[in-house]
């Protein structure tokens, strides 16, 4: 799904209010509609709404959900803060509809007042700001903003929380209201996807009101969150006359004094993603360790106490490479001749991102189309630091560029930005992936996929979406808490059964 940014979804309700041959207000009228369906579906007839309006089209949403509700038998009443001298013609024509029903359902809040008295039963909805906001709010409406959040009453934002960008990510002291639930109008807006935004928008319910689909296909986007059918695009049925040499086969180095682990569940990844073959390549005290925790993966030794050469590659499909390897100078001259040699897709993790961030001349010998998966800490030890995670994913997009890399920018969103510099946020996994190995696991499965001839940037994009659906059906079956590294790997075949 593309995401759009706030001046492209303006275009598109422009475009589709004209394709459609009908007036803004019914536009209007249809977004009102789906929210108070969703409203009704979650919550009972003597639930009491009051529903805080600005003066643009986002009051306007607001009015039109009022009169809705009270047309659905709903306790509701509207306040319209006089935010600005002007208001919208559609905010006016909501107001004048909402007022032909009755005088009270609606009552002004000038400048310098607040609402005090709204008892802690009332669900408050936040229809003040909308996407046009192109700066952090300031005077009396931050303040207005501010008590409101200080309120327990349960909230909920129509398409974006009052004082918060769709665009840019707000400043640490910024006024924003913070809301359980935002029902956003069919895209997502950016600042949704990043933790510096998502805690003031809570659950984010897309809402589809129509929006003209020939603007939307024809209009481009850089960002895009990743959906089951960019995923059934991607994925390939295994072949059934294919036998193990069909499927590729896969080298996973790694390995060292106390992180043994870290490649053992790398193999195992690699393996349940469906590579034919898969081979560790470990330091000789390890080789009984991966033997018995995974018969099903060959092992070769590149040295006694670290890996001190990296041989045999060369007739190998994919390699995965860091897991747990250690930083010793003789496992760093090792990977710098094997990067100096190779010329095929790579996927890089853990310690070898901190041999890369040590050494950055290697960045530019990395094979064209790598695919490189740091944490953001591992990111800013390779590229520098960044103010947020917004302009991190932005100067990733650049490093990708510049490098001809693939990016998977690990997080809540684990992000994969491209060779091309489009940025895919994943929409799958929860807070119980944060656990141990989890990465390493990651590693393992992306490549897998690349052992069996994905393209670098499809590999990362199926390996994250299955990583993160895998550890979902996890937290279902076990609870995000007991949640461990192993068991994402023991629901990928639930994963990949449940869009094949």
């Amino acid at each position: 799904m593309k995401i759009f940014t706030a001046a492209q979804i303006r275009a598109c309700d422009a475009y589709t209010i004209q394709a459609s041959s009908i007036r803004s207000e019914e536009l209007m009228e249809r977004a009102a509609g789906r929210c108070v369906n969703w409203i009704k579906d979650h919550f009972p007839k003597e639930s009491l709404f009051v529903v805080l309006c600005g003066t643009g089209n986002n009051g306007g949403d607001g009015l039109a959900i009022t009169r809705q509700l009270h047309q659905r038998g709903y306790g509701v009443k509207a306040f319209l803060l006089q935010v600005s001298r002007e208001i919208s013609a559609d905010c006016r024509s909501n107001l004048l509809r909402l007022q032909n029903i009755g005088k009270d359902m609606v009552s002004n809040v000038a400048p310098d007042t607040f609402i005090t008295d709204i008892p802690h039963n009332i669900i408050i909805i936040d229809a003040i700001l909308g996407i046009g906001l192109n700066r952090p709010t300031q005077g009396w409406v931050a303040k207005f903003i501010t008590h409101i959040n200080h309120l327990p009453n349960k909230k909920i934002a129509i398409d974006i929380p009052s004082g918060l960008p769709a665009d840019l990510l707000p400043d640490s002291d910024a006024a924003i209201l913070k809301v359980q639930d935002t029902l956003s109008f069919q895209l997502y807006k950016r600042s949704f996807l990043h933790p510096e935004a998502a805690a003031f928008a809570g659950r984010i319910h897309l809402l589809d009101i129509g929006l003209d689909t020939t603007f939307i296909n024809a209009t481009h986007s850089q960002y895009k969150t990743i959906e089951e059918t960019d995923i059934t695009d991607i994925y390939r049925p295994r072949d059934p006359f294919g036998h193990k040499g069909t499927f590729g086969s896969a080298l996973v180095i790694g390995g060292s004094h106390g992180k043994m682990g870290a490649v053992t569940l790398a193999a195992k990844a690699a393996l349940r993603s469906g590579a034919g073959l898969v081979t560790a390549l470990v330091p000789g005290f390890g080789y009984n360790i991966l033997q018995t925790t995974v018969p099903e993966a060959m092992c070769s030794t590149g040295g006694e106490q670290a890996i001190e050469k990296i041989e045999g590659w060369e007739n190998i499909t994919a390699v995965g490479v860091g897991p747990g390897m250690g930083t010793d100078p003789a496992t760093v001259k090792a990977f710098t001749r094997f990067i100096d040699s190779c010329s095929k897709p790579v996927v890089i993790d853990a310690d070898a991102l901190n041999i890369v961030a040590k050494h950055p001349d290697l960045l530019a010998k990395l094979p064209k189309g790598s695919v490189l998966t740091p944490h953001p800490k591992e990111f800013a030890r390779l590229f520098g630091e960044n103010t947020n995670s917004m302009i991190q994913i932005d100067h990733a997009r650049i490093q990708a560029m510049r490098y001809n890399i693939n990016i998977v920018l690990k997080g809540h969103h684990t992000a994969v930005i491209t060779t091309e510099g489009e940025c895919w946020y994943n929409m799958t996994g929860n807070a119980g992936m944060a656990t141990g190995g989890a990465g390493d696991v990651l590693t393992g499965i992306i490549t897998g996929l690349l052992a069996q001839k994905y393209a670098p940037h499809e590999a990362a994009i199926l390996g994250v979406y299955l990583h993160g659906l895998a550890g979902d059906i996890a937290a279902r079956e076990l609870s995000q808490e007991a949640m461990i590294a192993d068991d994402i790997i023991t629901y990928l075949g639930a994963a990949f059964l449940s869009f094949t």
